[in-house]
């Protein structure tokens, strides 16, 4: 039958909608013409697959051939369509089944040799998949990550051969199990707290962060640690839910980042201070998720904060406030989850050694003014914890560490998140307004701690309403029902920082 359709995947933004790969064979002058909005990519698969046909021992037919890649309002692109495309060139020149293929989709690149090499996406289009009834074939090297997708049925082949050798019925394709099977277990090791010596503070600042998904701001001088204390937040995090975890992989897939064995952690992305705009909120023609997205439900770690140019951090504003961003280009538009806890470190003055007891610190008043101003109020005022972390003396470093491991201060976070969970239904950072009447409530000593200090530190409404949030997570993880006195104290010092 000259005409042969195979089931396949797009890729929107997140959303993976369905392609089908139409292929007709005609009479008159060999050619190959590829239509339905495709890339470079797509169309440099014409000789893919010619030389992957041929080089499998399949004949290349010498007619004219048409494939569609509707719907055509969709714009295709990667490698992805090349094995569909191969197979419906197969199936309508008669050399497999064309019945075979309605049960099945395909995504996968082909090699000029016909080997089957990995996609970016394929857990995306898995799930997007699931309902449909059908089995994924995809790459061997694709399938582990899509086979996380619950429901889903995946089949995972090396070349076009042992696809096609599944087609015709000689050689069925084995299922792929997913491993791990449940998220968290994957066996790494993450940096451990207890390495960190002395900065008590900062210490109790991370694991309030932890307990209540806040964001983090950490000043000090070069070499207090600030990286360090940052690097071990990942650690402290409670285990993420099992749809949490597959929406994190999902968009790590998309970049090509996600690695099965990971599965679950939290992801801690810590991109440098010349990242671009659409670096670190996402962009391009065919919009892709940046670093905020891909951080979705883990860390996202901005190191020398202030050395990023302006406008790059004024884009992190949205995102804090809403835990999505939005996409809008000419033709294009595209939705990213991006409910991410920040974590930021900067030095106090543009040499890092403001404040210092040695005196070292040369910067005149106009040049730290500069230096601070470089961050904006308003996203000051979007970081719940903002927290100075002091040069240890060397004595400090050498004596003996007795801190808390990270395992002792998760357990407690766990328990914190779980009240949260229990009480609200997320952590105490998501709280909207309506939230926070509701979980956060005063007696009159807290209330009136609460006013003294928004009236001496000229604390906006958002900053209340985020020492609030602070001072909940504070008492979650006393155990306490009600928010007292101590806990406003303590959730305030952590506003001081900008203010000073």
């Amino acid at each position: 039958m000259p005409l042969a359709i195979v089931h396949s995947r797009g890729l929107d933004g997140l959303s993976a909608p369905s392609v089908a790969v139409e292929v007709h064979l005609a009479g008159g002058l060999p050619a190959f013409t590829l239509v339905g909005l495709p890339d470079v990519e797509v169309r440099e698969a014409r000789d893919r697959v010619r030389a992957a046909l041929q080089n499998s021992g399949f004949e290349f037919p010498a007619r004219r051939i048409t494939v569609n890649l509707a719907p055509a309002d969709l714009p295709k692109e990667s490698g992805r369509f090349d094995l569909p495309i191969a197979l419906g060139i197969l199936a309508a020149s008669g050399q497999i089944p064309a019945a075979a293929l309605a049960a099945h989709e395909f995504a996968g690149e082909l090699s000029l040799s016909g080997e089957l090499r990995p996609i970016r996406g394929a857990l995306a289009m898995t799930l997007a998949a699931e309902g449909d009834g059908r089995s994924f074939v995809l790459p061997a090297q694709s399938a582990d990550e899509a086979a996380l997708a619950d429901g889903a049925r995946v089949l995972a082949a090396r070349s076009l051969l042992e696809v096609c050798a599944h087609l015709c019925g000689r050689a069925p394709l084995a299922e792929c199990a997913p491993v791990p099977a449940a998220p968290g277990d994957c066996g790494e090791t993450l940096p451990d707290l207890a390495d960190v010596r002395g900065q008590a503070q900062a210490k109790r600042a991370l694991e309030i962060a932890a307990a209540g998904g806040h964001s983090l701001l950490f000043c000090g001088p070069p070499g207090s640690g600030k990286s360090m204390l940052a690097a071990r937040l990942p650690g402290l995090l409670p285990p993420m839910a099992r749809p949490a975890a597959l929406a994190s992989a999902a968009l790590l897939s998309l970049a090509g980042l996600f690695r099965p064995t990971g599965f679950g952690r939290p992801p801690f992305r810590a991109p440098h201070h010349t990242a671009s705009a659409a670096a670190l909120v996402g962009g391009g023609s065919l919009p892709r998720p940046g670093e905020i997205s891909l951080a979705h439900e883990g860390v996202l770690f901005l190191d020398e904060f202030p050395e990023f140019d302006r406008r790059v951090l004024e884009a992190l504003r949205e995102p804090l406030e809403s835990g999505h961003i939005h996409i809008s280009r000419a033709a294009r538009h595209a939705d990213f989850p991006a409910r991410f806890q920040l974590v930021a470190a900067m030095n106090p003055c543009p040499c890092g050694w403001h404040g210092d007891a040695s005196g070292r610190c040369r910067c005149t008043p106009d040049q730290l003014q500069r230096y601070r101003t470089r961050l904006s109020g308003p996203l000051l005022d979007r970081i719940d914890l903002q927290v100075e972390v002091p040069a240890l003396p060397v004595a400090a470093l050498q004596q003996r560490n007795d801190g808390e491991d990270s395992a002792s201060v998760r357990a407690r976070v766990t328990e914190a998140r779980a009240r949260q969970e229990a009480r609200q239904g997320q952590p105490n950072a998501r709280l909207a307004a309506a939230g926070i009447d509701r979980h956060c409530p005063l007696d009159a000593d807290a209330a009136g701690l609460l006013a003294q200090a928004a009236a001496r530190l000229a604390l906006s409404a958002r900053a209340c309403h985020r020492v609030l949030k602070v001072a909940r997570t504070i008492a979650d993880l006393a155990a306490s029902p009600a928010i007292r006195p101590p806990h406003i104290a303590e959730a305030v010092q952590y506003r001081r920082f900008a203010k000073d």
